[in-house]
């Protein structure tokens, strides 16, 4: 039965260099499966840690759990050097994770309005000590103080400082629309309705620039003047954003003392960690390299999560049909949100079907080299959202798999 600890296999196995398995490796190590299922390659995710580590220059990168989405491997990745502490995705995972393990710290990416969870939260003191929440509104707040009630231990919060670009005096928007808190002056008032409020205390400032972390600068489906344009307004935007978030933090810094300063992704850790405001980044889809990741000039990770699906139909010469597949990604819809065929090479999935719920018809000349049962290798667009998608990973080490870990899934839990 799969363990929710990393293995033996998995903690040990960092001392010779890591090497990412090929196909062949894959199809070797897997043999014995029955597809759909997904692996991690060892090698890969271990490549990709080392290579987030340097990019980071030394500030600790606090793991984005969103993106892995297992608990062996956040295990394995904390263990390693670099990483320290979870930003989590919801306030129930929060609790989860740390009743699992009594000395991880973790900060809840996202503002809750779970009031449940929340009053589970005010109520266990050493919880409430580790798991910090995140607000960006006053009303926020009133919800938070209603749901933990009058005593108690605590309860730690962040503020959410929004990380866009705003041109022609705010008519323009480049970036998430994710917290009205945009100019200093907003975080330190709510900094101070923080404070007003005997229960809360203030433990940090956040801030996300998805225009510059989550967006490629080296799309080959955009003309070049499109890339030089992306390229222009994300180095605007971090000139712009530096600026801000250093202000930001002193304004706050006034009005309390702050432990930490989050920021950054896994697209921005180079130029997020040079900003002396920021003290750790938050970061974690590189670990795994979905198709998304494979458009920025400044880093290449390597490829580690893919699933497997068989062919079960050969519709016609030149395509062949695969049993799922339809594991497309969040966010805008779009052709670069459908899970990419990446073995053989030389398939694609048909524009007029896309990737379907119970079948995905593929075409290019590699079909007519597949029979039924043969398998057909894809990478997810994102990094977490596969794990949604299976109960068990499995961990490739060359060609052999060396351990089964559940996913968030297979242990059931399902937070959003």
């Amino acid at each position: 039965m799969a363990s929710a600890r990393p293995a033996d296999a998995v903690a040990t196995a960092a001392a010779p260099a890591p090497r990412p398995a090929g196909f062949a490796d894959l199809e070797k190590a897997t043999a014995g499966l029955q597809p759909p299922f997904a692996v991690v390659d060892l090698g890969a995710l271990r490549a990709n840690a080392a290579q987030m580590t340097r990019r980071a220059g030394g500030k600790p990168i606090r793991l984005a759990s969103k993106s892995l989405r297992c608990r062996a491997l956040i295990d394995t990745v904390l263990a390693g050097p670099g990483f320290s502490g979870v930003l989590a995705f919801t306030l129930p995972e929060a609790l989860w994770l740390a009743a699992h393990d009594p000395a991880l710290d973790v900060l809840v990416g996202y503002p809750t309005a779970d009031t449940d969870a929340l009053g589970r939260l005010a109520a266990d003191e050493d919880a409430a000590a580790r798991i910090t929440v995140m607000v960006d509104s006053a009303e926020q707040l009133d919800l938070l103080t209603a749901a933990i009630g009058p005593s108690g231990p605590p309860v730690r919060v962040c503020l959410d400082l929004d990380a866009s670009l705003r041109l022609l005096g705010g008519r323009v928007h480049l970036g998430m629309r994710r917290s009205p808190l945009h100019a200093p002056a907003q975080a330190a008032a709510l900094a101070r309705a923080v404070v007003a409020r005997p229960r809360l205390r203030l433990a940090g400032v956040m801030a996300y620039e998805g225009q510059i972390a989550g967006v490629g600068d080296d799309q080959p489906t955009q003309a070049r003047p499109m890339r030089t344009a992306v390229r222009a307004v994300q180095r605007l935007s971090a000139r712009e954003l530096r600026a801000r978030r250093a202000a930001a933090v002193r304004a706050v810094r006034e009005v309390a003392p702050l432990e930490f300063v989050n920021g950054g992704g896994t697209g921005s850790l180079e130029t997020t960690s040079a900003e002396p405001a920021v003290t750790e980044l938050g970061a974690g889809s590189g670990l795994y390299a979905p198709a998304l990741f494979d458009h920025y000039r400044g880093f290449s990770p390597l490829p580690a999560a893919f699933f497997a699906l068989a062919v079960v139909r050969r519709p016609a010469p030149g395509h062949v049909t695969v049993l799922g597949g339809g594991w497309t990604a969040s966010g805008a819809p779009g052709p670069d949100r459908l899970p990419v065929p990446v073995h053989p090479a030389g398939l694609r999935v048909l524009a007029a079907e896309g990737a379907g719920e119970v079948q995905t018809p593929l075409a290019g000349p590699a079909a007519d080299t597949l029979r039924c049962g043969d398998r057909v290798w894809f990478r997810h667009a994102k990094a977490g959202e596969l794990c949604e998608r299976v109960d068990t990973l499995h961990l490739v080490e060359h060609d052999r798999v060396v351990d089964e870990v559940p996913t968030y899934r297979g242990e059931g839990m399902a937070f959003l």
